[in-house]
């Protein structure tokens, strides 16, 4: 042992009263204090200030705005909890201890998102100083993001104390098992369709043609449009020609299909990192750039290939 603390710690406190959720965080984050590590809140106002109460106002305890930190899209929750570790490790802290409260949304696909980052972190957190301990009210939250919750932690907590999950899913496995969802803007005929992509400029001008006029912020129009460029790139640099695009708007929504015909990959925690971690010079960036600028990244495998499916929310 070199004394450092351990890597990544991962619980679940499921709660079903403000007192039984006070029961446990607040100790979880007094006892870091006492240890020397640092503490922080990053949860909904109403969680947040149950604690800053439960704390009494302890200005040792720093408190995020949920918002900042999961309502932008999942990899860059990642990088705020890394960068919060390189913080607080420059200033001497060897363990950020977090009680963490996840927005998953109002509908199915919102909470698809959220539980593949829940899994996710256990291994694109795993060499990092940080103790999360997640928090899920029983009496407000579905039933499917409830069970998500047993399968994505490594322990549960309880007013009786902490204890090893049984019902813990290996991560890769996990995300496999997901499903991806049916988007229905794929039964409909495509406002753009391009069935073998060679001239990408070309491309390029024909999608934000398509694009040009929709009621959606000019910057969200843009950043949708980088990400098609770099999977579409992807799929010619990665897979096997033809590399086929479709591109869908709705009411609410843009969606981009790219298929190609190579043999693709199976590695489920792929874009929620650069590919060659802090090297991003070695390239492996097209994924991860992906699921930053879009809300629903989706990756299927067949028999004939891979197809990435993007998707922005409009309105």
């Amino acid at each position: 042992m070199d004394g450092r603390p351990p890597g990544y710690v991962h619980d679940a406190l499921l709660y079903d009263s403000a007192d039984e959720l006070v029961a446990v965080a607040a100790p979880f984050l007094l006892d870091g204090l006492a240890a020397g590590d640092a503490a922080v809140v990053a949860t909904s106002a109403r969680t947040a200030d149950a604690l800053r109460d439960a704390v009494n106002g302890d200005p040792r305890v720093h408190v995020l705005e949920r918002h900042d930190v999961y309502r932008a899209r999942t990899p860059t929750a990642i990088t705020t909890f890394r960068s919060l570790a390189e913080q607080r490790a420059a200033e001497g802290v060897h363990r950020v201890r977090v009680v963490g409260e996840v927005d998953f949304g109002p509908t199915e696909r919102d909470w698809l998102e959220w539980q593949r980052y829940e899994s996710v972190i256990n291994a694109a957190l795993a060499d990092w100083p940080l103790w999360g301990l997640c928090v899920f009210d029983t009496r407000r939250l579905p039933e499917p993001v409830l069970e998500s919750a047993l399968r994505t932690h490594t322990s549960v907590v309880g007013p009786a104390g902490r204890a090893r999950n049984d019902r813990f899913v290996d991560p890769a496995e996990y995300l496999r098992s997901l499903p991806v969802p049916a988007e229905p803007l794929e039964d409909t005929p495509p406002r753009l369709s391009v069935h073998d992509v060679t001239d990408f400029i070309g491309l390029r001008h024909a999608v934000a043609a398509e694009l040009t006029g929709l009621a959606a912020p000019r910057d969200l129009i843009e950043d949708f449009q980088l990400a098609v460029d770099e999977m579409t790139s992807n799929a010619a640099r990665h897979g096997r020609p033809p590399v086929r695009l479709d591109l869908w708007t709705g009411a609410d929504r843009i969606v981009c299909s790219i298929r190609d015909h190579g043999s693709g990959f199976d590695d489920p925690f792929a874009g929620y990192g650069p590919a060659h971690g802090e090297d991003l010079s070695r390239g492996g960036m097209g994924l991860w750039l992906a699921r930053q600028l879009c809300d629903h990244v989706d990756v299927s495998r067949y028999d004939d290939g891979v197809q990435v499916r993007l998707t922005v929310r409009t309105g």
